[in-house]
């Protein structure tokens, strides 16, 4: 998939969307064309257009719209093809890429486009749908389709939804303008129209209000924890960032010009402790606080004195300069009450307006700035929690408790958002490779995004139309850089576009264009996840010197290839079949393979009698499951940060059939890291197991987390951190299970376990 895609293409525009392709000699060419998201009507043709030097593009006279979105597509071609075709005004002709606007295509942001061999026709009711019939264009000539030019086409096509959008989070970490910019430009090429910005958070804020610097001077910087070190060069110096206003603009400029809106994320009345660390008084609890460098449920609040919805207000009428969007998102969403509980002025103020609890008295704070905003020509959206009051009939539900708030909120008359965890939230991982970065190890696969039912059956059909849309979410605690956002993104984002904009769905038609979109994100800078493609190696003993090994890989898409002679595999390396026995040692690499090309980068798996009675964090099952994460260690080794798979509520790990036949010794890495994590209720959860000793110890216990223990062993040798402790097992006949168990109560350390090696 790394060679370069050269395509030959030429574009012609027909009179009206309803008007068949010019009938060409040459048969249909019916190769598979890889567009994503595939759209709504596309008819094959006679012909094929190639584009050259000398290609124009064709827009009406006067026509600035068209002329701008020329301009747009002179640039996609000049990066495909490197030559940029001249931009004429006159009437459409043959042999040119012609585009215009018409009323005969009806519906906002929907196209009509035909390719035969005289030309390329693209025509619009407006210029959006004419930006999308480029986009559309340019994925014509980027398909491996088009080596030999674009094949004939008439594609009549327009969204299934009219929010089709991302949430990134920069709160938690922050993101350049260019980056943000390089996101956009993708979301553009999906045709995604909607940008949610979460600006606001506990653990910083990140917008620019003249009215209140502190906002930024303050509230924009933490204590950097765990990994935040490593970006900000030591835990001595704070994690720091905002956009400045007019950087702000700058980016809703530059969105627009690509046809997305941005959506701002102000939150109230939780997730507020950075806004409160700078300005105390607006606070609902006592004493100050620092902006949080810890993930979870902070309890920190907005107060509900006329002062705070005075700063609230100031603060919404800078954000309504900066972004011209119809909704502002406020949150709402995880408003830990405790504060709003043990506040005399807030209970008596309850009191006083007959609000029976602090639930209602959310509805009442968010109803309030809800009509603040209608009163300014603006629509609040916010997170399901807001369903708990009574909201303004204009306001939005963004549902991301599972699908209940926008069942709910659709059912009652409000349009709705769907955004659920965490099918739609890419922070959760996509695969269980061991090189799957940090984040929420749930599994939520690229088909888990795809068969996701936009449209749950439980909403009345007569309030269907209230469902706008979705969008994926991107939080971002453990996406500290671009990198780690770019795998999180790419391509989940192309299974979100293809279900809000295409009216039906076929996976197994996905899985096979998707090779050309992402050798598509390559060309363009971006590095997408292979996990859909790669392959995953187990390897478990066999009988004497063997072991038996399994390849899969998650779609099940191409033919793996592997090879046991340390070379990498090619289309012509050995074709798997079946599980299939090795002798040891080998180093096994293997990869995906469809159209000649691989699917993924080769995965290699060194295979000995070692590695055979060793598991990773990775590959050890938790107890329970309470609240699962992979985690980075703050250190690295030889440049390379360890991750670590841990329940942070129930330190507890288990090994499934374990053949322990002549093993008597056990190894176990160990790590310690930073607690750092707000639970609010959910910490009565945390399980404690008394320790024998102060530094506590591991405890193995025979067959079940209750069974026998077999070998305790301290963990005095590891109060510095990271160590290998050395322990012994009794001798046992036969396969058991093994559980592993940390003495202790976790926090203000973690201990983890690496691996855990058997001899």
């Amino acid at each position: 998939m790394r060679r370069t895609l050269m395509l030959a293409l030429a574009l012609g525009l027909t009179a009206c969307a309803s008007q068949q392709p010019r009938q060409d000699k040459g048969p249909v060419d019916a190769t598979p064309l890889s567009l994503i998201p595939m759209p709504a009507q596309l008819t094959r043709a006679p012909g094929h257009y190639r584009i050259d030097a000398t290609t124009t593009i064709v827009v009406p006279v006067g026509n600035a719209a068209a002329k701008r979105v020329a301009t747009q597509l002179q640039g996609w071609v000049r990066q495909a093809r490197g030559f940029a075709p001249a931009i004429v005004e006159g009437q459409p002709k043959d042999g040119a890429i012609n585009l215009a606007t018409q009323s005969t295509v009806k519906g906002y942001e929907s196209y009509a486009l035909d390719v035969d061999g005289k030309g390329v026709h693209i025509a619009a009711n407006d210029e959006t749908g004419l930006f999308y019939g480029a986009v559309t264009y340019w994925q014509l000539l980027t398909d491996p389709a088009s080596q030999n030019g674009v094949p004939g086409v008439h594609i009549v096509d327009s969204p299934r939804f009219p929010w089709r959008g991302l949430m990134l989070d920069s709160s938690r970490h922050f993101q350049s303008v260019s980056e943000i910019e390089h996101l956009i430009d993708q979301m553009a090429m999906h045709k995604l129209n909607t940008f949610h910005w979460h600006l606001t958070d506990d653990q910083g804020w990140r917008l620019q209000i003249e009215k209140y610097p502190k906002l930024t001077e303050q509230g924009a910087c933490r204590k950097a924890v765990g990994p935040d070190t490593a970006l900000t060069g030591g835990a001595n110096k704070p994690y720091c960032g905002f956009y400045t206003k007019e950087e702000a603009k700058q980016v809703v400029a530059y969105a627009a010009e690509r046809h997305i809106t941005v959506i701002p994320e102000i939150e109230m009345p939780g997730h507020a402790q950075a806004a409160v660390a700078a300005y105390p008084q607006f606070g609902a609890g006592k004493g100050k606080r620092e902006v949080s460098t810890d993930w979870g449920v902070n309890t920190a609040l907005f107060n509900t004195d006329d002062a705070t919805f005075t700063f609230l207000e100031n603060v919404l009428d800078e954000v309504m300069e900066i972004f011209p969007s119809t909704y502002i998102h406020v949150g709402g969403d995880e408003a830990a009450k405790d504060e709003w509980e043990h506040s005399k002025t807030i209970q008596a103020q309850m009191k006083k307006l007959g609000i029976t609890d602090e639930e209602k008295m959310q509805g009442w704070f968010v109803a309030r700035i809800g009509d603040y905003l209608d009163k300014h020509g603006r629509r609040l959206i916010g997170w399901d929690e807001i369903l708990d009051g009574k909201v303004p009939a204009s306001a939005t539900v963004m549902s991301w408790r599972g699908t209940k708030g926008a069942i709910k909120a659709a059912n009652a008359g409000h349009d709705v958002v769907l955004a659920p965890s965490p099918t739609l939230y890419l922070d959760q991982l996509q695969s269980t490779l061991p090189d799957e970065p940090a984040g929420r190890p749930s599994g939520q696969s690229l088909k888990t995004v795809y068969d996701f039912d936009l449209l749950p059956p439980e909403i009345d059909a007569a309030k269907a139309t209230h469902v706008l849309g979705a969008q994926v979410n991107l939080f971002a605690e453990y996406q500290p850089n671009w990198y780690r956002i770019q795998h999180a993104i790419f391509p989940r984002i192309a299974a979100l576009a293809e279900r809000t904009w295409s009216p039906k769905a076929d996976w197994n038609g996905f899985i096979a264009r998707l090779p050309a979109q992402m050798a598509r994100y390559r060309a363009a800078g971006i590095v997408p996840a292979d996990s859909a493609y790669a392959v995953a190696i187990s390897a478990e003993r066999a009988d004497g010197d063997k072991a038996r090994v399994t390849l899969s890989n998650q779609t099940g898409y191409g033919t793996i290839r592997y090879t046991v002679d340390g070379s990498a595999p090619t289309p012509q390396s050995k074709a798997y079949e079946g599980p299939f026995d090795v002798t040891l040692p080998t180093t096994l690499q293997a990869n995906a393979f469809a159209g000649g090309f691989g699917l993924a980068g080769p995965r290699s798996e060194a295979i000995d009698a070692k590695s055979l009675l060793n598991r990773t964090s990775d590959q050890l099952n938790t107890c329970s499951d309470k609240l699962v994460l992979r985690l980075e260690a703050p250190e690295s080794i030889n440049g390379v940060r360890p991750l670590y798979k841990v329940d942070i509520m129930d330190t507890c790990w288990m090994w499934k059939k374990v053949p322990l036949d002549g093993l008597y010794r056990i190894e176990v890495n160990v790590d310690r890291l930073p607690y750092n994590y707000q639970l609010w209720k959910d910490t009565k959860g945390i399980v404690s197991r008394k320790s024998r000793t102060r530094a506590g110890e591991i405890e193995v216990h025979l067959d079940s987390c209750d069974g026998p223990k077999i070998s305790s062993i301290s963990l005095a040798a590891a109060n510095d951190g990271r160590a290998t402790l050395q322990g012994t097992l009794p001798k046992r006949e036969g396969v058991h299970d093994l559980c592993f168990v940390i003495t202790g109560k976790p926090g203000p350390k973690l201990w983890v376990i690496g691996d855990i090696q058997l001899r």
